[in-house]
């Protein structure tokens, strides 16, 4: 497996995977397709991949396995005004092919996103999980993630679930 940086030349296969990742999780979720994939939420991820893919203060990295993307990290700064960017870091996506789940392509990214916190002396990592995710919930438990008790409103009115990784 080879890690790489993202470029906008990997726009559509990053937008595509997403796409099939979603389908997948949310699918198991009990949201339907039709809820899943419309042409709105299609433009909003084009749209906030190009921009985190294009950010000075976001990084985007691509998981190519047989020289095919298998997955896609991306991490930067906190959205919460309420966390201090020069101590936390914020893990805003891992999705991985869900044909190449199970085979080590997340644990690769998300230790990425460890070492980042490590390279940068940063002392804690949040992210944000959608409660009906519970393949995602158990990935993250397993790598060390606990719940900090925070949550916002998200599809199907569940929400997203706050969770914290202190620097180990």
């Amino acid at each position: 497996m080879e890690v790489r940086e993202a470029g906008l030349g990997d726009l559509s296969g990053i937008v595509e995977l997403h796409s099939r990742a979603r389908v997948a999780y949310h699918g198991a979720g009990g949201l339907p397709v039709g809820e899943i994939l419309t042409p709105d939420l299609a433009r909003e991820q084009r749209e906030g991949w190009a921009a985190a893919i294009t950010s000075a203060h976001k990084r985007v990295r691509c998981a190519i396995v047989d020289g095919a993307l298998a997955g896609v990290l991306a991490m930067g700064p906190p959205h919460s005004p309420d966390l201090d960017p020069r101590t936390t870091a914020q893990l805003y996506q891992i999705h991985v092919d869900p044909q190449r789940w199970s085979r080590g392509v997340g644990s690769a990214l998300h230790a990425l996103f460890v070492r980042h916190l490590t390279d940068e002396g940063l002392a804690l990592g949040v992210l944000e999980v959608w409660e009906r995710n519970t393949r995602a919930r158990a990935f993250y438990t397993r790598h060390g993630w606990r719940p900090d008790g925070t949550s916002r409103l998200g599809p199907a009115q569940t929400p997203y679930l706050g969770m914290q990784l202190p620097r180990p």
